[in-house]
C-alpha cells in the first residue's frame, strides 16, 4: 500500500534491532541461533504445571497493577535473604511486563529533557533510545578491553551537573563481565558526592560463576536509596517469551516508577504471577542456576579451546564472547553474517552496542542451549 505519510521520527538513527536481524537470518538460513539470549529448552515442569492450575481455577483476569500480592511477597523475602534488603512488597516491588518495561519506566521516572545519563559500553541496546524519548542524552563510558572492566576515573570525568542518571549492568551482557566489592566501593564514592540516581539492571543476577558473589544495589543502603533494581524471571526460569520482570526501588521512586508503568502495561500475566509466586519458595531453582551455567559455559569453553577463536574471560551471564582476530580481519558485523549464512551459526556482532561502532573484532554467542547443541555448533565454528 502507497502512502504518502510524512512523520519526523523520533528515533531517526534506530532501525530494527540486531537480536532481531540475526534471529531472522538464522531462521531464513536454518542456522543454530546462538545469537538471541534465550534457551532452547523448556521451563521447569512444575513452573509449566502451575500456570495451567491457575488457569483452570479461573485466575485469568486483571492482576493489581503493582502485582499480585503474593508474588511481591516472595520477591521481598527472595531479596531479603540474599541481599539482607528490607523492600516493603506493598509499596517498594513492581511487577512488570519484563525487564525491558521496567528499564523504560525506571529512566522515564527521573530522566528529563536535558539530563544526562552514564551508560557503560558495549551495553545493551534498548538504554539509548529510551534515554532519547526522555529528552536525555546517554555518555558512553567505555569498559576496557579485553578485562572489560570499569574505569573509575572515566565515570569521573564523565559525571557533569546535567548527570541524573548511571545504569549499570552486572552480570554484564554482552561481555560476562562482573562488578568487584572495588567496584562498589568507588560506585559508593561517587554517588555520595554527586546524588545520582542509579539503575541497576541485574536479569542475570543468579547466573554468576567461580563462587563470586553478586553485588547487587539491593546490598547496599546508601546505594538502594537511590536506587531502581531490574531483575528478570524469564531469564531465572528459562521462559524469557512470558516477558515477567519486578523493579525494587524506595517508595518515592517507586512511587513515580509506577505512574509510568500503569500507563505501558497496566498489570502482567494473572496465572503466570501466580505460579511464580508457588516457586519462588522453591530456593534451589534459583541457587542452583549459576552452577547449572556454568557447566554448560565450561563445556562450550572445552569445545572450542582447539579452535582459531580465542575464548575471552565469562564470569556471568549465558554470554561468551570470543575473538576471531586470527581467522579474520573483517568487521564483526560482516564476519557474523558470513558466521550464518556460510557456516549456519548465528551470533552476535558487538559493534552494535556502542555508540561509535567500536569493533574489536568479537562475537557474542549465547551458550544458553541444550549440550548436543553446543556440540554441534563448536564442531562448526571448529571448522573455521
Amino acid at each position: 500500500m502507497e502512502s504518502s505519510i510524512a512523520l519526523a521520527s523520533k528515533l531517526p538513527d534506530v532501525g530494527v534491532t540486531i537480536f532481531t536481524r540475526m534471529s531472522a537470518l538464522a531462521a531464513e538460513q536454518g542456522a543454530i541461533n546462538l545469537s538471541q539470549g534465550y534457551p532452547d529448552f523448556n521451563p521447569h515442569p512444575a513452573l509449566v504445571e502451575r500456570v495451567a492450575h491457575h488457569m483452570k481455577k479461573g485466575r485469568n483476569q486483571y492482576a493489581p497493577m503493582q502485582g499480585l500480592p503474593a508474588l511481591r511477597e516472595a520477591i521481598s523475602a527472595k531479596v531479603a535473604g540474599l541481599y539482607g534488603a528490607d523492600y516493603d512488597p506493598v509499596t517498594e516491588i513492581t511487577v512488570t511486563a519484563g525487564a525491558t518495561e521496567a528499564i523504560f519506566a525506571a529512566i522515564s521516572a527521573v530522566v528529563r529533557p536535558g539530563d544526562e545519563v552514564i551508560v557503560f559500553e558495549p551495553c545493551y541496546d534498548a538504554y539509548g533510545p529510551i534515554i532519547q524519548l526522555n529528552g536525555g542524552r546517554p555518555v558512553a563510558v567505555k569498559l576496557t578491553y579485553p578485562d572489560y572492566r570499569i574505569d573509575w576515573k572515566e565515570v569521573r570525568r564523565a559525571v557533569r551537573p546535567a548527570t541524573r542518571l548511571l545504569i549499570l549492568n552486572s552480570p554484564h551482557n554482552p561481555t560476562g563481565a562482573v562488578l568487584s566489592d572495588t567496584d562498589m566501593a568507588s560506585l559508593e564514592e561517587i554517588v555520595a558526592s554527586t546524588g545520582l540516581f542509579l539503575l541497576g539492571d541485574e536479569v542475570y543476577e543468579h547466573i554468576i560463576f567461580d563462587g563470586r558473589r553478586h553485588q547487587s544495589l539491593a546490598r547496599f543502603p546508601a546505594l538502594a536509596a537511590r536506587s531502581f533494581v531490574i531483575s528478570s524471571f524469564g531469564k531465572t526460569y528459562h521462559n524469557t517469551g512470558w516477558k515477567v520482570g519486578y523493579c525494587l526501588a524506595p517508595e518515592p521512586l517507586s512511587r513515580e516508577f509506577q505512574k509510568i508503568h500503569q500507563f505501558i502495561t497496566f498489570a502482567v500475566n494473572t496465572p503466570v504471577q501466580h505460579a511464580l509466586a508457588d516457586l519462588l519458595a522453591k530456593s534451589e531453582l534459583y541457587l542452583d542456576l549459576g552452577a547449572f551455567y556454568q557447566a554448560k559455559r565450561d563445556l562450550f569453553q572445552s569445545l572450542l579451546a582447539d579452535s582459531r577463536f580465542e575464548v575471552l574471560p565469562c564470569r556471568g551471564t549465558y554470554f561468551q564472547m570470543v575473538s576471531y582476530a586470527a581467522i579474520s580481519d573483517e568487521p564483526d558485523e560482516v564476519f557474523a553474517r558470513r558466521l550464518t549464512t556460510q557456516h549456519k551459526v548465528a551470533v552476535i556482532p558487538p559493534s552494535v552496542f556502542y555508540q561509535a561502532g567500536d569493533d574489536h573484532r568479537v562475537l557474542r554467542l549465547c551458550f544458553a542451549k541444550n549440550d548436543a547443541t553446543l556440540v554441534k555448533a563448536a564442531l562448526r565454528l571448529g571448522r573455521l
